[in-house]
């Protein structure tokens, strides 16, 4: 919290600079060359917020009104008003109105309004509205976005086209695709990819389900209208003698075919536990008729397709017959048919 705190006085500090070094430089005269060290210590001098620069070249850092072509500082890219065609800085590019091309930055790229074009920073892209793509190794931030986000920890817009993002994506209305690590939000997203969605006029469900091991899932399934995330716990209950533990996560896609009545497609990964030497890890792909009773209440189940590996001589022999099996000195591994089968109720 306390490296955020900072990051915000940094942001904020770099943006009402620009405003004030623009509420003077009214003038332009464009200039095909700037080169320099450090405001004011270049070829436009002092008066350099009133310039237009098709190359600018700075040591540290350099101010300009205006760049049309190249811009390239050690530390930071100050332009009061617009940028065209390439920056690259060191640690900041900070844009007073609108960016047009490509911008690229060891910590930061901080445009006041639109951003058309590619922004890529090691940290943060923050602009008003986004056009084009937008990649960051923590976060981009924007108004309205209209291209691609990718972004290492949190993608955060209001209207979206396409976001991806190692741990969370924020929007509100989502046109293209969701892919988070673990969670997405949003007023309406039809397609988030994520373990955990939390989509306003999607769907959210807790259900119970078994499958032919006998293993019983509480799982919890959110999403939009077509795709949605699974993470459930459970218990296994062919062998009385031992204690068998589930996680299960996994991913689906609601297909609708008639009035209550769709097909829920889901990839799953499974792993049983007893927390001892051994474990059982079970990948499977599952086509679950299902049928909803009125809002709430839905029944699935259906054939599923398996692929298996768990340690030899660990008591996991839950299947006898398989469609392909491979014995090796240490694992055993197989692929066979089963089912999956439930109850589930929307919350």
């Amino acid at each position: 919290m306390k490296n955020l705190t900072i990051t915000r006085k940094f942001i904020s500090a770099i943006l009402l600079l620009i405003s004030s070094i623009n509420s003077f430089a009214q003038t332009d005269t464009i200039r095909p060359v700037h080169i320099g060290l450090v405001y004011p210590i270049s070829s436009n001098g002092v008066k350099a917020a009133q310039y237009t620069n098709r190359f600018s070249l700075h040591a540290i850092a350099g101010l300009s009104k205006n760049e049309t072509a190249l811009t390239i500082a050690g530390a930071a890219n100050i332009i009061t008003q617009n940028a065209e065609g390439v920056q690259i800085v060191g640690v900041v590019n900070a844009i007073g109105n609108s960016a047009n091309g490509t911008e690229i930055a060891g910590f930061a790229n901080l445009i006041k309004n639109d951003a058309a074009g590619a922004q890529i920073a090691g940290f943060l892209n923050l602009s008003g509205s986004s056009e084009g793509l937008q990649i960051a190794g923590f976060s981009n931030i924007t108004g309205n976005s209209k291209g691609l986000q990718v972004a290492g920890f949190l993608n955060k817009s209001k209207n979206a086209n396409a976001q991806i993002a190692g741990f969370i994506n924020i929007a509100k209305n989502v046109k293209g695709v969701q892919i988070a690590g673990f969670m997405n939000i949003a007023d309406s997203s039809d397609y988030p990819v994520g373990l955990i969605n939390i989509i306003k006029n999607g769907e959210k469900s807790i259900g119970i389900s078994v499958d032919e091991t006998l293993t019983s899932i509480t799982s919890f399934r959110s999403g939009g209208r077509i795709m949605y995330g699974i993470v459930g716990v459970g218990y296994n209950f062919k062998d009385s003698d031992k204690s068998f533990y589930a996680l299960e996560a996994g991913l689906g896609a609601h297909i609708p075919v008639v009035r209550n009545f769709r097909l829920n497609v889901e990839i799953v990964n499974q792993a049983l536990s007893d927390f001892k030497k051994g474990d059982y890890m079970k990948n499977t792909v599952r086509i679950l008729p299902a049928y909803k009773f009125g809002n709430r209440l839905e029944i699935f189940g259906g054939p599923t397709i398996n692929y298996v590996k768990y340690s030899q001589d660990k008591g996991f022999d839950f299947v006898k017959d398989f469609i392909w099996s491979k014995n090796g000195s240490r694992d055993f591994q197989g692929v066979y048919v089963g089912f999956n089968a439930g109850i589930q109720v929307n919350l």
